[in-house]
């Protein structure tokens, strides 16, 4: 769920405050107008579908997936 990976997101984006992690907030906030995309969200749409037909989806989304993976946040 894209929305769930932009809270996460921008929860730890508060987080970075040292003038050295600016260059990661900077590269954390590409990623979530990536995810705010019409063309990301078009993709991650017919991604689901594909998934769907071949009977491979799973209970974390790709945007949450790809979030947790850049934060460590623990698996559902």
């Amino acid at each position: 769920d894209t929305d769930r990976a932009l809270v996460l997101l921008e929860e730890y984006c508060k987080k970075l405050r040292k003038p050295e992690e600016q260059q990661l907030k900077k590269a954390i906030r590409k990623v979530m107008g990536i995810f705010k995309s019409s063309l990301f969200q078009a993709l991650l749409g017919s991604f689901k579908k594909k998934a769907t037909r071949h009977g491979t989806t799973s209970h974390t989304s790709l945007p949450v997936a790809l979030a947790c993976d850049v934060l460590g946040c623990p698996k559902d």
